[in-house]
């Protein structure tokens, strides 16, 4: 009986967090969330990259993504309203990548919208080689491409600096 509820315990706890991977909360600034699925993913144009080295922050090799499709996190947060009056207010936000392990990493709103690494950070639904990861980052031209490289993303929040 013991091993039946150890069994029950691993089993739903395996799919709850399988679940959880396939999407991906976004917090608005004025905390209004909205659920984005891997299906929804797919209706945005679509980025592929062959294949990619992952390094550390030693520039180390990790790891190798191959067949990346991915859709432009930018294209993501456009859909993201603002109640801003000025368009320059926005150069104060700040857009955080959390992990489900609670991993961090930051974009500027003005790197994403307004800078060339805009154009190449992807959020990816899966890759062929990592099926587990869930949906994750990348910002392939990063010279230490691990460091942003967020896997089994939980949520994108936008927030103000200072608040």
């Amino acid at each position: 009986m013991r091993n039946f509820i150890l069994l029950l315990t691993v089993f739903c706890t395996s799919v709850a967090f399988a679940q959880s991977a396939k999407n991906i909360e976004i917090i608005a600034p004025d905390n209004q969330k909205t659920i984005v699925t891997s299906a929804e993913l797919l209706k945005y144009p679509q980025h592929t990259i062959d294949s990619i080295q992952i390094t550390n922050h030693l520039k180390e090799y990790k790891s190798t993504l191959k067949n990346i499709k991915g859709v432009l996190l930018k294209d993501v947060l456009s859909k993201i309203s603002f109640k801003e009056k000025s368009p320059k207010v926005l150069s104060e936000y700040y857009i955080t990548c959390i992990a489900e392990d609670g991993y961090k990493v930051v974009f500027s709103w003005n790197e994403i919208f307004n800078t060339a690494v805009g154009d190449t950070v992807l959020l990816i639904p899966e890759t062929e080689s990592r099926l587990k990861d869930g949906i994750s980052t990348l910002s392939p031209n990063d010279f230490a491409t691990g460091r942003r490289y967020v896997k089994m993303l939980k949520t994108i929040q936008l927030k103000k600096v200072n608040e």
